[in-house]
């Protein structure tokens, strides 16, 4: 329709019905005219000399429209309508459709460049000037909605808002009240798995959608900058001029003061003030921002991430989140330190549940992820209070020790830094250095009891020691580190690796021997300096060492063959006296050729035992 328009009027044109539409009532009929080519699909030309003419006339009236529960409650008394009530209300539905326009153009990626970062300014502009200088949420409610549930990329339109628009801090404030909103709006429950094969092509359309919208937001709520203010901090800008929270009388009070102290504004000016708008970038009233403030915001932050967080998120959301969840998000949570007695039990048993759930993730496979050292690093944080029970510092030690096992010697490395820095931390368990692991509860009696006959036919049978082994109670299986009988357990897993084939962990090892209940005399250990090891560092770093004492081969009489017959007994490595003869080699009776090349191979007698 647009292209269609755009040949039927050319430039000129719409500059006349742009001039007439703001010289005379008697042309109003050019407004929604003059809306239709404010699309994607318009020359780019003629979209920038009708938006100049429609931003120059809903300017100075955006004041007097009607808002959206006038418009309501005018629909259900149609008798008796003033004329002018009725003129204003079809004036606002022009500029929703207006504003609708504009937002189609921010986030089409079929419009030009400059078109669209003219229709996101038009919409800031107008959301500046609504109210009065107060921000006019609802305008930017919706077009924040318009760039969620887009079905077009939008990494352009939230570049353009980073660098102009969320240095403001009254615009973070409305995103993350906008974003709560939305994220409340879309239905998780569709979020399911996309390889379902018994879904419907609309309800893989649908679930597509709801995955983009989550990208969508995660994307907008990542790229906010922090607010990271000190105490008494005034130096921040808002785009609106009155504020976060300003009254109405407040509101009413700077209206009428502009009032007065503002000159008339003619059509000229508000040309200029358009050209200012596409060139430069807005100033604003620089207002103070106080700690009530602040923590207005903090609170808005909380609760928008915390809503999305409450999402069924994409698996690639859900991994960029967890990357950097502790960086963008936690420390910025506003928490309440007037908690109630009665929220005790509750938050224990959230932090019981996140314990058990990272008790969970110890398994082989850890050893071999993407994000292992980052992994590590956590790990070794959330395990450094002090306060935690000694059981619990215990099934984490235990668990790390039996892995130690199974892991390459990277893994080990980290395992023995970790556990260092458990016993350093816990002295409570320390015991578990030094425990045996004989059976000697109830339980092991009245299991031997239980076993003893099958226990006398087996010694019966057999010469083995009649000496009680030790018998690990750790269960490796649980998953409940209360229930793993870490307690009744020690670290033998530690004492095998000893022997351990790699001479960088035998010798690393060694750190546990000291007593680390002296904390004076221990320090932690870095987990950051081995969480990124692999094969080819430990070989860089043995290749490197400086070795004081390096063993030779020294020999008393040269010998006369490859090996000793002491080395293999019940082997001999010489030659018959014929086959010397034969092969013209009197040297020590070692061949010339090549046993490979010659089929005459040598013999070995075998001797018996």
């Amino acid at each position: 329709m647009s292209s269609i328009l755009s040949k039927k009027y050319s430039l000129k044109d719409l500059k006349n019905l742009g001039h007439q539409l703001l010289s005379s009532k008697l042309h109003i009929n050019n407004l929604p005219l003059l809306i239709t080519f404010i699309s994607p699909s318009s020359p780019p030309k003629h979209a920038l000399e009708s938006f100049i003419s429609l931003h120059s006339f809903f300017t100075p009236v955006i004041n007097h429209l009607p808002t959206s529960k006038s418009l309501v409650l005018s629909n259900n008394h149609d008798d008796d309508k003033d004329p002018e009530l009725v003129y204003n209300i079809w004036l606002r539905s022009n500029f929703d459709e207006f504003l609708n326009s504009l937002f189609a153009v921010a986030v089409s990626p079929e419009a030009d460049d400059t078109l669209r970062e003219v229709a996101l300014d038009g919409v800031m502009e107008f959301v500046k000037l609504g109210k009065g200088g107060k921000f006019q949420s609802m305008i930017y409610q919706r077009f924040l909605q318009a760039i969620v549930y887009s079905p077009s990329g939008i990494d352009v339109v939230v570049e353009t808002l980073v660098s102009n628009f969320f240095n403001y801090i009254d615009v973070r404030y409305f995103t993350y009240i906008t974003l709560e909103k939305l994220v409340r709006t879309l239905d998780s429950r569709d979020i399911k798995d996309t390889n379902n094969t018994h879904q419907d092509s609309e309800n893989k359309s649908k679930l597509s959608n709801l995955e983009f919208a989550i990208h969508k937001i995660h994307y907008i709520l990542s790229d906010i900058p922090p607010l990271e203010t000190k105490e008494g901090q005034s130096d921040y800008q808002m785009w609106s001029e009155l504020g976060l929270s300003s009254k109405e009388t407040d509101g009413k009070q700077s209206k009428e003061g502009d009032q007065e102290n503002r000159p008339k504004k003619s059509n000229s000016d508000y040309f200029a003030k358009l050209v200012a708008l596409i060139v430069i970038t807005h100033g604003c009233l620089a207002r103070s921002f106080d700690i009530a403030d602040c923590q207005k915001m903090k609170l808005k932050f909380t609760k928008a991430w915390l809503s999305f967080l409450r999402l069924s998120l994409p698996l690639d959301v859900y991994k960029e989140v967890l990357v950097t969840l502790h960086q963008i998000v936690i420390r910025f949570v506003k928490s309440d330190n007037a908690m109630p007695l009665h929220s005790h039990d509750t938050t224990w048993s959230r932090i019981s549940n996140f314990y058990e759930k990272l008790y969970a993730l110890l398994e082989p496979s850890i050893f071999m992820a993407k994000h292992r050292a980052k992994f590590f690093e956590l790990l070794d944080s959330c395990l450094k209070s002090p306060l935690l029970p000694a059981y619990l510092a215990a099934a984490f030690t235990k668990k790390l020790s039996r892995l130690s096992l199974v892991v390459p010697p990277p893994g080990a490395l980290v395992v023995i830094a970790i556990i260092h820095n458990l016993l350093r931390r816990h002295p409570s368990i320390n015991f578990l250095v030094q425990q045996q692991n004989d059976e000697t509860d109830g339980d092991s009696s009245r299991r031997e009891n239980e076993n003893s006959e099958s226990v006398k036919e087996s010694n019966a049978c057999t010469d083995i020691s009649t000496a009680k082994p030790g018998i690990d109670m750790f269960n490796s299986e649980e998953t409940d580190p209360a229930k793993s009988n870490a307690m009744r357990s020690s670290l033998w897993e530690i004492d095998t690796l000893r022997h351990h084939y790699c001479p960088a962990v035998s010798r690393f090892v060694a750190s546990l021997e000291n007593d680390l209940t002296v904390r004076a005399k221990t320090t932690e250990i870095t987990v950051k300096d081995f969480s990124s090891a692999s094969y080819a560092t430990i070989f860089r770093a043995e290749i490197g060492r400086r070795i004081k004492q390096v063993p030779l081969a020294f020999y008393k009489a040269s010998p006369a063959s490859l090996f000793l017959e002491s080395d293999f007994p019940g082997w001999s490595f010489k030659l018959d006296d014929s086959e010397n003869e034969e092969s013209g080699n009197g040297n020590n009776g070692l061949l010339t050729k090549s046993v490979v090349a010659d089929e005459k191979s040598t013999k070995r007698r075998r001797i018996e035992c």
